[in-house]
């Protein structure tokens, strides 16, 4: 027989069901067949079911738990004191320079280490190397920078105070920090070596005992037994695994390595550094959560980064950037110094600075300058220029039909770079012009060689020299002599339009094991 459908017992406003559900509602066996599967349903799925509801609501309060926690370790400060940025960086994909910072405050866990009247203010600046992390993430320059070195300090700002300090001339780098905070360090760096730092970290005594503690020690170097009485750094000849406050002393000692100075002191910082990354990359650490997350909680605990970088995301952005580069391509550099004309006991920067700092600008391979250099633009004459005929000047090879050693030479510096003049004025004395005098000069974009009246060969002759072309040299009614004018066109080196990267200006890369030489006067006795 013939179900047939019947909708008059609902209400007009009733909406009618459809057939199978009202099929199903009939027929009671399918409800009850639908109760009994839940009931016997197999123990093993009812666990595995339960497991993985465990699991991810774990997973996401457990994520949840560290984002935050690694969050709010996190401290922030201002990037600069009153310098504007002319650009912004991805940090992701774009070059990238980090300032990083040992604080030698005393305050709260490092008071073991000193006084407050050791560290006013903001503290020193016991540590200092800006991190270049290359465009094309294949490599990382670490320039170091002696405590000592006297530099310029411009105009600063206290961003939380609203304070400001007068630009100083002559004072020790790790005093940038001082007056006006950090932000005023970088400011410093920017102005001594042409570039724009992106971000910055710092840390205290305290991140270094913890971080060495988190990866289970580092692997040092040094050539002979060790005792430093100031630092309380005891290690024996060989090689010796430091952490905690070994590790911190290993750091801080100013007199155990090479002859008891500041460069000393960098170079094993340098190759401490070296041995941690080979370290964590040889462990695994980046890539593993849970070692990754410790030293992450370590770190975020100890650190004062700039607002840009006070996320975790843009940590790990920054992290997964490094985790890809080869030990061989990360550069440990000290910039180039001399023994300051005013102190012997302090440094200034030598003119070899200006050709790293050009470089750097340039973002020159520092492990394979000679590769990665190709001509400057700038060496090349304009379109306007080269539409006019122009006098090539006479090789250095020529003899000269007048006494090089009479004619008088003036060196103008409007590079903007200080350290050029001396490295221009040594390399005229040492073409043959001896009478070299120096004059202040408005930085200008362009490099001249100006000449007075009669002296056109001398003049060719002292393009030569610097590989100036002729369009760049022309008389002058107001010059006395030769006057090299000197502009941000020629950077660096003695070569117009090259590159000059110093001789052996990495001490070391990151792939490297190197044993500390020992300061003679601390060597003890095994």
């Amino acid at each position: 027989m013939v179900r047939r459908r019947d909708n008059r017992a609902q209400g007009p406003g009733t909406p009618a069901r459809s057939e199978p559900a009202a099929r199903h509602a009939e027929d009671s066996r399918l409800g009850a067949a639908r109760h009994l599967n839940v009931r016997h349903m197999p123990t093993w799925l009812k666990v595995t079911t339960a497991v993985v509801a465990v699991v991810l609501a774990g997973g996401l309060a457990f994520a949840g738990y560290w984002y935050f926690r690694l969050q709010s370790n996190i401290s922030t400060s201002a990037l600069g004191a009153g310098s504007s940025r002319t650009d912004t960086t991805d940090d992701a994909t774009g070059r990238l320079q980090i300032l990083i910072l040992g604080s030698d405050t005393r305050d709260g866990k490092n008071s073991n280490y000193g006084s407050t009247e050791d560290s006013t203010g903001y503290g020193n600046s016991d540590v200092m190397m800006l991190m270049d992390i290359s465009e094309d993430n294949k490599r990382v320059n670490v320039i170091s920078f002696p405590r000592d070195l006297l530099v310029d300090i411009p105009k600063c700002t206290d961003q939380k105070t609203g304070k400001q300090y007068p630009a100083r001339s002559g004072i020790m780098i790790n005093e940038a920090m001082k007056e006006a905070g950090i932000g005023c360090a970088v400011d410093t760096v920017n102005k001594l070596t042409g570039m724009e730092v992106d971000h910055f970290m710092m840390a205290d005594f305290n991140a270094v005992k913890e971080l060495s503690n988190a990866v289970g020690g580092v692997s040092v170097c040094i050539s002979d037994a060790v005792y430093d009485p100031d630092s309380r750094l005891r290690l024996p000849k060989g090689t010796s695994q430091v952490q905690g406050e070994q590790a911190l002393a290993f750091l801080r000692t100013r007199h155990a390595f090479g002859d008891g100075g500041d460069l000393g002191r960098i170079k094993a910082q340098q190759g401490f550094l070296s041995s941690l990354t080979r370290k964590i990359k040889d462990d695994g650490t980046l890539s593993n959560p849970a070692k990754l997350l410790n030293i992450a909680d370590v770190i975020t605990k100890n650190l004062t980064v700039d607002d840009g970088l006070a996320s975790v995301p843009s940590m790990i952005t920054i992290a997964n950037r490094l985790k890809t580069i080869d030990v061989g391509k990360v550069a440990f550099v000290a910039m180039p110094t001399v023994p300051a004309t005013s102190d012997p006991n302090r440094l200034e920067a030598a003119p070899a600075a200006a050709q790293l700092f050009a470089a750097l600008r340039k973002d020159v391979d520092l492990t394979d300058p000679d590769g990665k250099e190709t001509p400057s633009p700038s060496a090349t004459p304009s379109p306007s220029a080269s539409s006019t005929p122009k006098a090539t000047p006479k090789p250095t090879a020529t003899a000269a039909p007048y006494d090089k050693a009479l004619q008088p030479i003036t060196v103008a510096n409007g590079t903007g770079s200080a350290t050029r003049t001396q490295e221009i004025v040594e390399a005229v004395v040492a073409g043959g012009f001896t009478q070299v005098g120096q004059l202040e000069a408005e930085t200008t974009a362009k490099t001249m060689v100006y000449y007075g009246p009669e002296f056109a060969d001398v003049a060719a002759d002292v393009a030569a020299l610097f590989g100036i072309p002729a369009a760049q040299v022309a008389p002058s009614s107001g010059v006395a002599g030769v006057q090299l004018y000197l502009g941000s066109d020629f950077p660096s080196g003695t070569k117009y339009g090259k590159t000059t990267v110093p001789k052996d200006v990495v001490n070391q890369t990151a792939g490297d094991t190197v044993c500390q030489k020992a300061n003679p006067e601390l060597i003890v006795q095994q």
